[in-house]
């Protein structure tokens, strides 16, 4: 039994569209469930006083704009709609996640460290500038643009 193993050299633009589809859907699911957890179960309140603990700029306004973010962009995510934006601000939301809660902490997610912030956030930057692949909702309007285009 032989084993093949896929090089650059043999990425397809399918291969490399799964392969996008495959980090969109599971970055946004935790997003999706991070979003909810902070609206529905902590409430925005609850995240506002937290974002106070722990020194974060205007928590009274970051807090509902956070809470929001990761739910919307979760389910943006996983749709692939606005992909590079919605990639970069949620970037953005995880790099402040890494300077202000996580750094501290270390290194290992088992002592409340960046090692999981810092995945996510390495994942979000490659779909900023990346995009979304072929299989999102964003290629479906570019096609759709297209047509309207030729016409």
């Amino acid at each position: 039994m032989t084993h093949t193993v896929a090089t650059a050299a043999d990425t397809t633009p399918s291969r490399l569209s799964t392969g996008l589809a495959i980090l969109r859907v599971v970055v946004g699911i935790v997003f999706v469930v991070h979003g909810y957890e902070k609206l529905f179960e902590q409430g925005v309140g609850g995240v506002a006083g937290f974002f106070t603990q722990i020194g974060a700029p205007l928590p009274g306004v970051t807090a509902p704009l956070v809470s929001v973010l990761e739910f919307a962009g979760g389910i943006a995510l996983i749709l692939g709609l606005f992909t590079p934006i919605v990639a970069a601000l949620l970037a953005a939301d995880m790099l402040g996640a890494l300077l202000l809660v996580h750094l501290p902490n270390g290194f290992s997610a088992m002592n409340g460290g960046y090692e999981f912030v810092l995945t996510l956030l390495g994942a979000l930057l490659a779909l900023a500038l990346t995009g979304p692949g072929a299989y999102a909702l964003d290629a479906v309007f570019r096609r759709g643009r297209s047509a309207s285009e030729v016409r």
